[in-house]
């Protein structure tokens, strides 16, 4: 039996061998499960026009949009793991999946991690017109001295703009009332016409408005402060315990991807993300490159899962 084993085994890593050699000889499909202009669409369109040069081989952007990227990702789960399906992804990813009790895959364990790409930051913001709230305590105090009468908007339930505020209202004891929309669009609309009092944004949504003065930020959710905004202080400095709330993105594939392969993904993905005019593109957007080997990439899913996980179990938050 040992000797079949070992004999299977090789086998196994011979058939690995030949496919990773082999790959890629078709186009391969970049998933994104969101809709166009999106951040992550953005990822996946920078990648699609440099992969080619490396790769010998078209890389082809397919949005798969719908309930909070669930229908995408499903798609990328249940794909053939030979290294021709991938996807991007945000840290909604690991959300959903203490959002959603009855998914069809496993969020985090139906994917091989292949690298991270880069970092978003959210700002917590106001708008002045309505709110002469200058810094979290203000907005804190407010909110204890209002218990759910204050509002924050988000694009949807189960968002990371909508965790992050669940975080910050877990940590200083406060409680808001969550207005959710079907987008950023609708939700900033209403942000900047007054009739809602906070929200959490990216920095390239939020900034073109702090700096026509319609909005206030009043922190970041990095660890550092933003060079764009070197006044405004993170949560951390503003007391927060929960501090970080930045959103991860990143590419995956699905589960069983040939270990080979995703290290020759793993290395030209790398590649790309020290070119100057992709750093450009990303830090337009408000994101930071950021690349990792395919295993760091996999601990920080595992352990943005399990916190994300602790904050929808305290809010008693759910998608469906």
């Amino acid at each position: 039996m040992r000797r079949l084993a070992r004999i299977l085994g090789s086998m196994l890593l011979a058939a690995n061998a030949v496919a990773a050699h082999a790959w890629p000889d078709q186009p391969i499909t970049l998933i994104v499960p969101y809709t166009p202009g999106t951040g992550i669409d953005l990822i996946a369109r920078q990648l699609s026009a440099h992969l080619p040069a490396a790769l010998g081989q078209p890389v082809i952007v397919e949005n798969v949009a719908g309930a909070s990227g669930n229908i995408g990702s499903e798609k990328v789960a249940r794909a053939k793991p030979d290294g021709y399906t991938l996807m991007v992804q945000v840290n909604t990813l690991v959300m959903n999946k203490s959002l959603y009790k009855s998914l069809a895959y496993d969020p985090v364990t139906d994917f091989t991690p292949v690298s991270l790409t880069s970092w978003g930051t959210l700002l917590l913001v106001t708008n002045p017109a309505v709110r002469k709230t200058t810094t979290v305590q203000e907005m804190v105090a407010g909110a204890k001295a209002a218990p759910g009468k204050l509002t924050y908007a988000t694009p949807g339930v189960g968002t990371p703009h909508h965790l992050a505020m669940s975080l910050l209202m877990q940590d200083t004891g406060t409680e808001m009332l969550h207005v959710p929309y079907k987008g950023t669009a609708g939700a900033m609309t209403d942000l900047l016409g007054g009739r809602i009092d906070y929200m959490f944004l990216p920095v390239h949504v939020a900034l073109q408005h702090i700096q026509a003065g319609k909005l206030k930020a009043l922190a970041t959710g990095s660890d550092k402060r933003l060079p764009q905004l070197p006044d405004v202080p993170t949560l951390a400095e503003a007391g927060i315990k929960g501090g970080n709330v930045d959103m991860w993105y990143g590419v995956l594939a699905p589960k069983g991807t040939p270990p080979a392969v995703v290290a020759r993904l793993n290395k030209e993905i790398g590649a790309i993300l020290k070119q100057p005019e992709v750093a450009a593109a990303f830090e337009a957007q408000g994101m930071v490159p950021a690349a990792s080997t395919p295993a760091e990439f996999g601990a920080l899913i595992a352990k943005d899962e399990k916190r994300w996980a602790e904050v929808v179990q305290r809010g008693g938050i759910t998608a469906e």
